[in-house]
């Protein structure tokens, strides 16, 4: 993963080429994003953000704009769930791979060569120009699996 100064100078640039100005409630947001590692609903994030940040004003509509901008620009990643919405985490991380359980909505990061070597197998097969790619498996996880068979 990207330092932190990485992911401000990107935020600078990408505000700067879209003629959009540099806020603390984005740096606020960047930096919430940053220091608190998992996937986060934008709510919990607003949460992260008026715990650590008592004194700044940052409202929901506000969240849920400068996460979509961040998603553009690659500066946040999201898996959705649906009807209940998306889980941001940052981008510019190490590449990998997720289970989320349907359940619980947990969610697992995971890496794996042989998974990544057949993909590019797949897409060379298929003479195909790869740009990026994510894999979601989905499922149920250990301790939901357990919690059904004690009921």
């Amino acid at each position: 993963m990207q330092d932190y100064n990485f992911l401000s100078t990107e935020l600078k640039r990408v505000l700067k080429e879209k003629k959009l100005k540099y806020t603390l409630q984005r740096e606020i947001v960047l930096r919430t994003l940053f220091s608190h590692t998992g996937h986060h609903s934008p709510e919990e994030l607003l949460q992260l953000i008026r715990e650590g940040f008592p004194k700044v004003n940052i409202g929901i509509a506000t969240l849920y704009r400068t996460l979509a901008l961040f998603e553009e620009a690659g500066l946040a990643e999201s898996i959705s769930f649906g009807k209940d919405g998306k889980k941001y985490e940052i981008g510019h991380k190490h590449h990998h791979d997720h289970l989320v359980c349907i359940e619980c909505n947990k969610i697992i990061e995971f890496h794996d060569e042989l998974i990544e070597r057949r993909q590019l197998e797949v897409v060379k097969e298929f003479n195909f120009k790869m740009l990026n790619h994510t894999m979601n498996i989905i499922g149920i996880c250990s301790e939901c699996q357990k919690k059904n068979e004690e009921k």
